[in-house]
């Protein structure tokens, strides 16, 4: 994805690449047990909603996510190589299978191969190959190693920043908490005031834990882990060639300034306003702000067109960055580089490597107890460096054109609802709800795949490094955002490939996106009835749509400037009704251990999605069943009525169990709430949930103090 990620709404929650590999999702959780019959077993069935899998000793009334999902979730247990497993593994699982057999039938070194072909092929050959990458050893690496060793003076640092970010994945891509890169992000993106301009913007980043609050935090647990990651980084330095003694100090040179480099960074609660972030300055205060840097080596070693203005997304990280830079001596920051390169590398590398970067990364962060089969690594690795060659495949194979017409229909009736929704709230005055109706019917829907493919010639892929392979994807990748700046926007692009099981709002494009690799069961499927496809996807259509009128996505205007388009009153309205939710989600976690507590404000855009979208998904599936000279509360041949069976599929879709160190993870990193609170803290306030199952007040899922934004 491209660096509006930050204010980027998902559907599902991402993790770092470190913890669970590339593309990982909270609902990318399938996966075979690792060896040999792994390798060859065949894609599951995919799962189906079924309404009799509710467990009828409880009450829907008391525990809905329980009522919905406790017999599945005792028949499908975690598996060891996964961290969660939900409804939706066996479809990630079945996706893959799909992505592999085109990589194996693309791997044969066939002269009549088309471009494309060979590229993945290629790529797909080279991480395969175990045995040429255990008997290369660090040799793929060794020269990244050998540049760093030959530093001779701090002015030299800024050329290898731009070759770190230019050979590792990640130095364009923000999180919710940085860019995971080294010292810093650079890309080029939209700029926030006026959205038909692209401009570079340069990003926190410098951090190896997933957020600042790894280094910084001094309960328990907190403490632990740090203590752990100072070990994780000590081990790796000697499988590097070091003596115990040299790395153990190593090491504590990399905790260091890392720890300095987290205490300086916007938290990520602050981090979500985009205002916050949308600092204009000129190349002139940036070389002021950061002298160390020699800004002009680094965009010309990264290619970069002049840009009208820079976006520094925390000035005061990169006061304290130049503050560490001066301080620290060459010898400390070739430590750090040597680390950064080590660490990106090393789901790349042999085994012995590869193994201890996942055992802290995967095992100790997120309760990972195997690796994942290797051709599933290397089938997400493929997706990620080369989606859209890989994905054209995908759409052939699984996603017919009814499958994508049906699904417009659906965005089309929501839509309708979400209309229907503001022009007849009661806190909106006339001038809000005619700028709002304006942005939404500026939304474009994005249904599937992009409407080109990607031109991937310039990427060179050969059989004989995988390391290398994915060095000369993330050199293309970095390059191809880069020369954005400057340039018309393109507002074709995806930033997720189209096998992904995920959706998204972008706000500065106004587009809302579904990949084909969510349009599958069991969020869609053509033989289900409206019900059920409404309950799964169509909240799913509703949660995005949704997003551009949240906390966030509100602040943009149609045309996806950063404007403020709300009368004063009316913005005061939204944020009392806002401050409902963040309060409501403001909660202990006990899944994520002792203590751990759930920040509202941190889920606040995401809760507001959750809560919208399935009331304007009820609200079009009613429209629809009127249509039909139905109603929601009629019932069909198994017995449920329209409005269960849509509550239903809705919570079955989200069933997961979730490990207490990824549960941690999430708390702590991630503006999603888990699967639990993102059912039942919802339906709790519904009205139309309690009529659907009789619930009264008192119980549970009657919250006295409903929340409602949309």
């Amino acid at each position: 994805m491209s660096i509006p990620r930050i204010i980027v709404h998902l559907l599902f929650l991402t993790l770092p690449l470190a913890v669970l590999g590339q593309n990982a999702t909270l609902n990318s959780t399938p996966g075979a047990s690792a060896g040999t019959a792994a390798e060859t077993k065949p894609a599951p069935e995919l799962e189906h909603f079924d309404p009799n899998l509710i467990d009828k000793t409880l009450s829907p009334c008391d525990d809905f996510y329980k009522y919905a999902c406790n017999k599945w979730l005792t028949a499908n247990p975690i598996p060891p190589d996964q961290v969660f497993w939900s409804t939706g593994s066996g479809l990630d699982l079945w996706n893959e299978t799909v992505l592999r057999e085109t990589l194996e039938a693309s791997g044969q070194n066939d002269s009549k191969r088309s471009a494309a072909q060979q590229k993945i092929g290629d790529y797909w050959a080279a991480c395969m190959d175990e045995s040429g990458i255990e008997a290369a050893a660090l040799k793929p690496l060794q020269p990244e190693l050998d540049r760093i060793a030959a530093l001779k003076s701090k002015q030299e640092l800024t050329l290898e920043i731009a070759h770190l970010h230019h050979l590792f994945p990640g130095a364009w891509e923000q999180s919710d908490n940085q860019t995971n890169a080294p010292f810093f992000g650079f890309t080029g993106q939209q700029d926030y005031d006026d959205a038909s301009k692209v401009v570079a913007q340069i990003d926190q980043g410098g951090l190896s834990l997933p957020s600042r609050d790894y280094y910084i935090k001094t309960d328990e647990k907190s403490v632990e882990t740090l203590k752990k990651y100072r070990a994780h980084v000590r081990k790796m330095f000697v499988l590097t060639g070091e003596a115990e003694a040299q790395a153990s100090a190593d090491a504590e040179t990399v905790i260091e300034l890392e720890t300095a480099m987290a205490r300086a960074q916007m938290d990520n609660i602050k981090r979500r306003d985009p205002k916050n972030i949308n600092n204009k300055m000129s190349l002139a205060q940036i070389r002021e702000l950061t002298p160390s840097i020699e800004w002009d080596v680094y965009l010309k070693a990264v290619k970069a067109p002049a840009s009208d203005h820079y976006i520094v997304t925390s000035p005061d990280f990169f006061r304290a960055e130049e503050k560490l830079l001066a301080e620290h001596p060459l010898e400390h920051w070739k430590t750090y580089m040597r680390w950064q390169a080590i660490h990106q590398a090393s789901p790349y590398l042999a085994k012995a490597v590869a193994d201890e970067n996942f055992d802290f990364f995967a095992r100790t962060l997120a309760g990972q107890e195997q690796q994942l089969p290797r051709w599933r690594r290397c089938t997400r690795a493929a997706d990620r460096d080369l989606g859209e060659a890989l994905g054209q495949a995908y759409v052939d194979s699984a996603f017919p054109p009814e499958s994508q017409a049906r699904t417009l229909e659906m965005v089309h009736a929501i839509e309708r609802s979400l209309q229907a929704d503001i022009e007849g709230v009661n806190w909106m005055t006339p001038a809000t709800k005619e700028q709002a109706i304006v942005k939404l019917k500026g939304i474009e829907d994005k249904i599937g795949y992009p409407s080109h493919w990607r031109d991937y010639s310039k990427v060179k892929v050969t059989r004989d490094s995988y390391l290398a392979n994915v060095g000369q994807a993330s050199s293309f990748e970095f390059e191809r955002w880069v020369a954005k700046v400057g340039q018309p926007v393109d507002r074709s692009e995806w930033t997720m490939t189209p096998p992904t099981i995920n959706a998204y709002y972008d706000p500065q494009l106004n587009t809302i996106n579904f990949p084909a690799g969510i349009l599958q069961p069991p969020f869609f499927e053509k033989s289900m009835d409206d019900s059920v496809n409404y309950g799964a996807i169509g909240m799913v259509i509703g949660h995005e749509l949704t997003h551009g009128f949240d906390d966030q996505g509100r602040k943009f205007d149609a045309h996806g400037n950063l404007r403020d388009w709300w009368t004063a009153e009316d913005a005061k309205q939204y944020d009392e009704r806002g401050k409902c939710i963040s309060d409501e989600y403001t909660q202990e976690v006990p899944d994520a251990g002792p203590g751990v507590k759930q920040n509202g404000l941190l889920t606040q855009g995401e809760d507001t999605a959750d809560n919208g979208g399935i009331h304007l998904a009820l609200s079009a599936l009613d429209a629809e069943l009127k249509k039909q000279g139905k109603a929601l509360d009629d019932k069909g041949p198994d017995g449920w009525t329209y409005r269960q069976r849509f509550f239903l599929s809705y919570a079955y879709s989200w069933c997961s169990s979730v490990r207490p160190e990824v549960a941690r993870l999430v708390v702590t990193t991630n503006p999603h709430s888990l699967p639990i609170f993102r059912i039942d803290n919802v339906v709790s306030n519904m009205p139309e949930f309690a009529q659907a199952f009789g619930c009264k007040a008192g119980q549970k899922m009657v919250r006295a103090n409903a929340c409602r934004v949309w």
